[in-house]
């Protein structure tokens, strides 16, 4: 079942996510596939906006370490799916229409710039 959110905390929803990813270094949004997507230097893609994209939740897809996306589907598959598409590449799909822990997304969209920013820029979040 789809938690209900109105079109105002959708639109914060995503205006937090956008905070998120752009206070790392060389972050850039356009559109991709008709949704927000984050890139580093213009090019790796980190994280997707996922608004109700083939008729799913409200939330984002990243790529996530190995062993991360089944950890975190096993632990709450409530928040946490496999997305069509990148999910056989272990990205996370993330829900964010259930009050999500925006400690814990911060830090699994910080993972996800990690895993795909150049050394350099990795290194300056150290």
């Amino acid at each position: 079942m789809t938690p209900d959110m109105t079109p105002d905390e959708e639109h914060a929803a995503l205006e937090r996510l956008r905070a998120v990813c752009m206070t790392f270094p060389e972050v850039e949004e356009r559109l991709s596939h008709g949704e927000p997507t984050w890139f580093v230097r213009g090019r790796r893609t980190f994280v997707m906006f996922c608004d109700h994209h083939h008729g799913e939740r409200l939330g984002f897809w990243c790529p996530a370490a190995e062993g991360v996306q089944e950890l975190r589907i096993e632990e709450d598959p409530d928040t946490f799916y496999r997305p069509p598409y990148v999910g056989v590449r272990g990205w996370l799909g993330v829900n964010l229409d259930n009050a999500p822990d925006w400690d814990d997304v911060e830090e699994i969209v910080r993972a996800a710039y990690l895993k795909v920013a150049p050394k350099t820029l990795a290194a300056r979040l150290a």
